[in-house]
Parts: structure tokens; C-alpha cells; sequence
């Protein structure tokens, strides 16, 4: 497991605790606070596709385009 995933998984936890507070304040509708619920989305999902790509990347053979198997 490579230091994506883990920076992948703090990202996403980051993200969940940031909707969370902004959720809960939302009937401010304030601006701040509007920011917060974007910014928590953003993070949560860069956090998830970046740990998902490093596991993929991880797991995934390397494929040899040289081969005589390799087809288009």
C-alpha cells in the first residue's frame, strides 16, 4: 500500500467532517458556510479517487504493448 492511499483516506475523512460541520450550520445560509459544503464535497472526493487510482495502480499488471499478444 502506498502513502496515496493513506493521504487518499485522511483526505476523505477531512472532507466527511467538513460536510458535516457545514451541514449541521447550513440554515445560516451564510456564504462561509456554503463554501465549506463545496469544499468539503471536493475534498471527500479527491480523497476517494485518489486512494481508488493508487489501489488500481497497485493491484493492476503491467501491461507489455511489445508483446505478440497485444492486440488493438
Amino acid at each position: 500500500m502506498s502513502y496515496f492511499v493513506a493521504i487518499g483516506i485522511v483526505a476523505a475523512v477531512a472532507g466527511v467532517v467538513l460536510l458535516a460541520i457545514a451541514i449541521r450550520r447550513l440554515q445560516a445560509q451564510e456564504p462561509k458556510h456554503v463554501a465549506m459544503l463545496i469544499g468539503g464535497m471536493m475534498l471527500t472526493a479527491f480523497g476517494i479517487v485518489i486512494a481508488g487510482f493508487s489501489l488500481a495502480y497497485d493491484w493492476a499488471e503491467p501491461i507489455d504493448f511489445n508483446s505478440e499478444g497485444a492486440t488493438r
